[in-house]
């Protein structure tokens, strides 16, 4: 029977997230036993992998079950589900494209994949999300204020959307360094996206409700990841989290500049990452190294805990603010994340070689 609401209230929320996080604890449980009894379990056999013993991997099933679960239980049980703004043929290709990101994850988990072929399962995930409609359509002018309709400039729009998802995807995959952080990070991005949906101007029930699905799903995963871990996400969970807030950014109304500020710490890491190897180090950009920032915190000094809560309240910090400022203010913010980043990264490679000497 749906339920009879003008508007779903603070404790039915709640109900959805806590029920997600005790499904995806629960599952956590039985997918770090089924991984480690068929031997899928990550050991740590180089030097950038910090854990002294085999953590078994596919925790990031549980993850995408309680959230499948959850949202499909949403869709009979409220009356919020689907939705204009979220529509049926959207939730379904979100949930398939969740599981061939599982399931490729999960693959090259057990046989260890070519680069190559571990972008086949994101980019056709990618590309079935986006045959529904889901499109950065329209983007806020951060100068001159209004909205700049981008179906203007023809075929744009869909290449922009590619290359958000991709990056958002893979953002949180090289985030997945330290015991919790990708999915802690996770928990936080999708709270504020779930708080902008309840903003008038952005009100989004539809939306909102899979994102605090999602934060529950992720939480619930975390009791187990946090260190030390017990479980590991495994490759499918990593893109999955990276991805699912992207198309969520897309869909609770092209907030771009809101999802960057959430994911910009890790996706300024991966951009520095990208252009060191490239033009400094001539290293191919499938190269593993320590030299990420979450590495780079462990090395001044920092225990594994105090760098993923310090890397939480940065992201925390620049996350919440989105919901307070305007697209000028967000630009500036974006601008004041950079130059913190740059100034971080300057100082820890300081303090890493005053030690060293």
């Amino acid at each position: 029977m749906k339920l009879l609401l003008l508007g779903m209230t603070g404790s039915q929320f709640l109900l959805f997230f806590l029920s997600a996080g005790l499904l995806s604890a629960v599952l956590t449980y039985a997918v770090k036993h089924f991984a480690r009894a068929r031997g899928v379990v990550d050991y740590p056999d180089q030097e950038r992998k910090i854990h002294s013993r085999p953590i078994p991997l596919l925790g990031g099933w549980a993850i995408y079950l309680s959230f499948a679960v959850s949202v499909l239980g949403a869709a009979i049980f409220t009356p919020w589900l689907p939705a204009k703004d979220l529509s049926l043929e959207i939730m379904v290709a979100l949930l398939a494209s969740g599981f061939l990101i599982m399931l490729g994850g999960s693959i090259d988990d057990y046989k260890n994949l070519k680069p190559a072929w571990q972008l086949v399962a994101p980019v056709a995930a990618i590309l079935l999300v986006m045959s529904t409609g889901v499109s950065v359509k329209v983007i806020t002018n951060p100068v001159g204020g209004g909205a700049v309709d981008l179906s203007v400039f023809g075929y744009w729009p869909l290449g922009i959307t590619f290359m958000w998802l991709l990056g958002m995807t893979y953002t949180t995959k090289l985030l997945d360094g330290l015991d919790g952080l990708a999915s802690g990070i996770g928990v936080i991005g999708s709270l504020v996206i779930f708080a902008l949906t309840r903003f008038t101007p952005f009100y989004q029930p539809s939306v909102g409700l899979l994102a605090i699905i999602l934060a529950g799903s992720l939480l619930g995963f975390l009791v187990w990841n946090w260190h030390p871990a017990r479980v590991f996400l495994g490759e499918g969970g990593s893109l999955f989290i990276g991805f699912t807030l992207g198309v969520l950014a897309i869909v609770s109304g092209s907030k771009i500049a809101t999802a960057f500020l959430v994911m910009g710490v890790p996706a300024l890491d991966v951009a520095w990452i990208i252009l060191r190897r490239l033009f400094w180090e001539k290293k191919s950009l499938g190269t593993a190294d320590r030299k990420h920032l979450h590495h780079r915190l462990l090395d001044v000094g920092l225990s594994h805990r105090q760098a993923v809560v310090f890397l939480y309240a940065l992201t925390a910090v620049f996350g919440t603010s989105a919901l307070f400022l305007g697209s000028r203010g967000k630009l500036m913010a974006l601008g004041i994340l950079v130059l913190v980043m740059a100034l971080l990264a300057g100082l820890l490679v300081w303090v890493y070689k005053y030690k060293k000497n």
